[in-house]
């Protein structure tokens, strides 16, 4: 039995925005630091997954971050020079490669390292700033400061809101922030075009 997005017939709503090394439908949650994103991840994911779809997930971090612990073997031997280290069990594995100069990652090439072959949607945290499809979270709470970035990106396809603002005065659908099912009806329905009988 085929799995029910395998079907290459399927239409690719926005994949005029998709990188050129996507190949398979992606998403990101675009928001200033301290909105919500990953909280919000956290519970639409299982939705989607009890859909059957196959999640991939990029999540793009300003600061320096150490995967392995300090201490552990893996750390220790990358500390020491090695320049790719696979960490690898029965249960999963994990590559970290150094780069060989500090940059700002690039989305695109980021999903080349996936294999999206075995994957049915990418949701991306972060990369607000390069063009691809975005859902906005927006908070009442976010800084007066910050603009919402709808306003200037038309990568972005919907907006999320807490509901404690007036609606914002645009042509995009604007979803609940505190309702997951509803987000992941959106994604379902408008990003994957997948009917409920698919």
């Amino acid at each position: 039995m085929s799995h029910p997005l395998s079907d290459v017939q399927r239409p690719r709503p926005y994949q005029y925005l998709w990188p050129g090394t996507a190949r398979c439908p992606l998403l990101g949650f675009a928001a200033w630091s301290g909105t919500g994103k990953t909280t919000l991840l956290s519970h639409v994911i299982p939705l989607l997954r009890a859909r059957g779809l196959r999640i991939g997930l990029i999540k793009h971090a300003h600061h320096e971050v150490e995967v392995d612990q300090p201490g552990k073997d893996s750390h220790r031997l990358r500390k020491a020079g090695a320049e790719q280290v696979l960490l690898t069990t029965s249960r999963r594995w994990a590559l970290m490669t150094e780069r060989r100069e500090e940059s700002e990652p690039e989305l695109a090439e980021e999903l080349t390292r996936l294999n999206q072959e075995e994957l049915d949607l990418v949701l991306v945290e972060g990369f607000r700033d390069q063009r691809f499809p975005k859902i906005e979270l927006l908070r009442q709470t976010a800084k007066s400061d910050r603009r919402p970035m709808y306003l200037t990106d038309n990568a972005i396809i919907a907006l999320a809101t807490d509901g404690t603002d007036p609606a914002p005065t645009t042509s995009l659908p604007v979803l609940n922030l505190n309702d997951p099912p509803g987000i992941a009806d959106f994604i379902l329905h408008q990003v994957l075009a997948r009917t409920e009988t698919s």
